[in-house]
């Protein structure tokens, strides 16, 4: 992995990856405990209510401005959503009514829904090396993890000689470093398209993602994955201070564990993946999230067990999330990469959209226990969805048959109607056949 950081250019986009996420992690922290100030014990409805917004603006708008953008110079794209980023972040500490904090999250999440998948969508093109991307994916999983330990580390030692609405400054100043590292770097250009209409550039993605098996599992486990991170999002703020009795750098300890078990995944994923499938580690990963949520809402551990638990939480989390570039690479054309992350983008937060006000609402009404088993079912249910849409060896070359073509066609010459290849959908794969 310390080889990808003396690339050239991804070197520079993991940095800016770094920075950005260190102020998204401020903003988190920050963020809860604003909520808190605002609301008390019911600030996991708030919370749950802004992370619902945040899902609103990732679902609705992410395919739209991949549309509106698909032929626009990458680089302009990344540096613009960071800038405009940064400028909406510096209106956070003067928020004071919860309305506000509704407002501000859903003009800054709207950035974001343009950034995250162009930025996603780049890096294959910058490290074509399968293994090479591998390890890229659990760096990036890695420095996703910020937000859930750095980040929150950092936060406790401001918070010792600071107010918290200083922590949003911290937001501020990573959006535009990551804005200049982007501009220091020399990006891959677009592969050539075929000239679409803008409806075919809205909908291709999510054709193509819906018409794959093995992102349909991935879905299915997204689903997982949602009902877990929403809890730990939503209510460690409010488990830490009402049920433990805990304090401001207690609440970052917490999330620190989940981030760190995350963490620790990432680090073993690439080896783990030469060894077994994708499918097998992120159904693994997801059963362990189900299990954990289960146990939890039967039981009342103490501080340390809760750690613990929030440590394993993570682990789990990061192996059924992390091989997720590796599916969505080997499932599209490079021309077709944009669109098939910000589909995944968009499908993804969809089980964001329900888990985070699911979350809030249940723990506001009905306490931890019960919150937890209803996302234990949750999990368990997008787990068997996976097991039953996602074939276990998930062929990359499948013989398929072509009725559809003429015998002149170009995909048919030297083939015949009746040939084996690796299968992507695309222009001529309009369904996955599920006969060879």
């Amino acid at each position: 992995m310390i080889r990808l950081l003396r690339h050239p250019v991804f070197g520079r986009l993991f940095a800016a990856q770094i920075v950005a996420l260190t102020g998204t992690g401020l903003l988190t922290v920050a963020l809860g405990l604003l909520a808190y100030d605002l609301a008390g014990a019911a600030a996991g409805t708030v919370l749950g209510t802004a992370y619902a917004i945040k899902m609103v603006a990732y679902v609705g708008l992410s395919p739209i401005a991949a549309a509106l953008f698909a032929k626009a110079c990458r680089k302009q794209v990344l540096i613009g959503a960071d800038l405009i980023r940064a400028a909406i972040a510096l209106s956070l500490p003067f928020i004071s009514e919860i309305w506000q904090v509704y407002l501000t999250i859903f003009a800054l999440q709207t950035a974001s829904a343009t950034f995250t998948p162009t930025f996603q969508a780049t890096i294959p093109d910058v490290l074509p090396d399968e293994d090479d991307y591998a390890r890229a994916l659990s760096l990036s999983r890695l420095a996703y993890d910020l937000e859930n330990l750095i980040s929150p580390a950092l936060a406790g030692l401001l918070l010792l000689v600071i107010s918290y609405h200083w922590l949003f400054g911290g937001t501020v100043i990573g959006f535009v470093i990551s804005a200049l590292l982007i501009r220091s770097a020399t990006l891959p250009t677009r592969q050539p398209s075929k000239d679409r209409p803008f409806r075919d550039r809205l909908t291709r993605g999510l054709r193509i993602y819906l018409a794959t098996p093995r992102l349909r599992g991935l879905l299915a486990l997204t689903l997982s994955a949602a009902a877990a991170s929403a809890f730990v999002l939503i209510n460690t703020v409010v488990v830490v201070r009402e049920i433990y009795d805990g304090s401001d750098r207690d609440v970052g300890l917490a999330l620190a564990a989940f981030g760190g078990g995350s963490m620790l995944a990432a680090l073993a994923l690439p080896a783990l993946l030469n060894r077994l499938s994708d499918r097998s580690v992120m159904i693994s990963g997801a059963l362990l999230l189900t299990f954990l949520m289960g146990a939890y809402a039967f039981a009342s551990p103490g501080w340390p067990t809760f750690l613990a638990i929030w440590l394993l939480t993570g682990i789990g989390y990061s192996a059924t999330l992390t091989p997720q570039g590796r599916l969505l690479r080997r499932s599209a054309h490079s021309s077709d990469r944009p669109a098939v992350f910000t589909a995944q983008f968009a499908l993804s937060h969809g089980c964001w959209l329900v888990t985070y006000p699911l979350a809030g609402q249940l723990m506001t009404a009905y306490g931890a226990g019960s919150t937890l088993g209803v996302l234990a079912i949750l999990s368990g249910i997008g787990v068997a969805m996976a097991l039953l849409v996602w074939p276990e060896g998930d062929p990359v070359v499948v013989p398929h048959r072509h009725d559809d073509l003429p015998p002149a066609h170009p995909h048919l010459q030297g083939r015949g109607p009746f040939h084996t290849h690796a299968l992507i959908i695309d222009d001529e794969h309009h369904e996955w056949p599920t006969k060879g």
